[in-house]
């Protein structure tokens, strides 16, 4: 991050499929009256600092917001996404995904668990119990030395939350980060942080659109914590698969030298 601070700031996309936030009736002005302008014009707005180059993103706009020339310019991308999953293409997730393979952070949050990037780059289904009656969440850090936690409290408590709740089919070589219980008496691994290639990854869970999660204070210090976590130090080449320069001199005869095995390769 040092070297990223040296040669400017910090470009962080925050994409919000932008859905619940423009829908009509009393549910519609509910989230509005929360989220005026979307969820990520107000994360981007409670996380402006001087060292952030802070843009959104959505799913309405060209592209699906994120062209190759942009996803390639961005340091950490934060992903929010709940009930149109399957109208981000499928050649989106796999550039977010191997971006993501050469340093690019990722940050994602609530339903993203869902999104086609995060399974693609964990490899499992991303399934969890849940539970929407807008119970008491209590937040527990787990590894009190970790920079995504840093000046946070051991614990606190949202008022109401939809419940996240185990089994959670994620991949074994996660660091738990945050723990939550719920009134309902469900626990979960609500924060989690996974690398992937060169990049890190962060996956936090509270954030339900119809509750103000994103103007709590805790809540925003984690997310600020974890863009500079994520941010990578260096992006790594794309890796060219093809190598037909060997290092070690090759003594043995190919048996297909005579053939034309270009088709084998297409």
């Amino acid at each position: 991050m040092l070297e990223k601070l040296m040669n400017g700031k910090i470009k962080v996309v925050i994409w919000n499929e932008f859905v619940h936030e423009r829908e009509s009736g009393a549910l519609g002005d509910y989230i509005r009256n929360i989220y005026p302008d979307g969820i990520h014009r107000s994360l981007a707005q409670a996380l402006a600092a001087e060292d952030l180059e802070l843009t959104t993103a959505t799913l309405q706009d060209e592209a699906q917001g994120l062209p190759p020339e942009r996803l390639d310019d961005t340091d950490v991308l934060m992903w929010w996404g709940h009930c149109a999953h399957d109208q981000v293409e499928d050649a989106l997730a796999e550039r977010i995904a191997l971006r993501v393979y050469r340093g690019m952070g990722l940050i994602v949050l609530h339903s993203g668990h869902l999104s086609k990037p995060f399974r693609r780059l964990m490899g499992t289904p991303c399934r969890l119990r849940w539970r929407e009656v807008g119970e008491k969440e209590r937040i527990w850090v787990c590894a009190s030395g970790h920079p995504i936690v840093r000046g946070v409290p051991e614990t606190f408590v949202l008022p109401h939350s939809e419940m996240y709740g185990e089994p959670f089919d994620l991949p074994g070589d996660g660091q738990v980060i945050t723990m939550s219980w719920y009134e309902g008496g469900n626990v979960f691994r609500s924060g989690m942080t996974f690398q992937r290639g060169a990049g890190h990854i962060f996956y936090f869970s509270p954030g339900h659109e119809t509750y103000p999660i994103y103007h709590d204070c805790n809540i925003l210090k984690i997310l600020d914590n974890a863009i500079r976590w994520a941010t990578p130090t260096t992006i790594v080449p794309e890796l060219v698969t093809p190598s037909p320069v060997s290092v070690e001199p090759i003594l043995t005869v190919n048996p297909l030298a005579d053939l034309d095995t270009t088709s084998l390769h297409k």
